[in-house]
């Protein structure tokens, strides 16, 4: 894995509470809310600057279009926030996700180092499996009755993607501390 295991280390106490959080209320409620977001971003942006200090960690070459940038990481990995946020904008317009999922995207963007993207979309497409069988079959049994008034559980064929999204990226930071660089 690219990402640093110390920088992992040090995201994961943070991130992991907002993750359960987005799970929650997005099963809870079918919605991601956005102060979960800022404070997935702030995390980045404050946590970030220990774990990889943009003054100590020397700059990394990589293209803008047609320009060719050196910044330190730290600033690189800000800037997936801003790609997927447009990205996510435009299939939020698209109809293809809602615009919590985007957001939240776009905030756990930060975190993802560019290398390890095949290893996220891994985890990602696991943490979808894993979480749409977990909550259709917890739809049909007894356990709904543990939380018989969520939203999700009456939206028909809609489904709460906060609960595979905050899973992926507590997964992918767990991964780091242990298999990081």
């Amino acid at each position: 894995m690219q990402i640093p295991a110390v920088a992992a280390a040090w995201f994961l106490p943070f991130v992991l509470p907002i993750c359960f959080y987005v799970a929650f209320t997005d099963m809870r409620e079918m919605r991601i809310k956005n102060h979960a977001v800022v404070a997935l971003t702030v995390v980045f942006v404050v946590i970030g600057l220990i774990a990889i200090p943009p003054w100590s960690t020397g700059s990394v070459s990589g293209n803008l279009g047609p320009f060719n940038v050196s910044m330190p990481i730290y600033f690189w990995q800000l800037l997936h926030i801003i790609v997927v946020l447009v990205i996510g904008i435009i299939l939020n317009a698209a109809g293809a996700m809602g615009a919590g999922d985007a957001k939240f995207l776009a905030a756990a963007a930060a975190f993802v180092w560019l290398g390890d993207l095949k290893l996220v979309l891994l985890i990602l497409t696991a943490c979808i499996l894993a979480a749409v069988v977990t909550h259709r079959l917890a739809k049909i049994t007894k356990l709904r009755t543990i939380a018989p008034h969520w939203e999700s559980w009456d939206r028909g064929k809609q489904f709460p993607m906060g609960f595979a999204l905050g899973g992926s990226l507590a997964m992918y930071l767990i991964l780091g501390t242990v298999l990081g660089s």
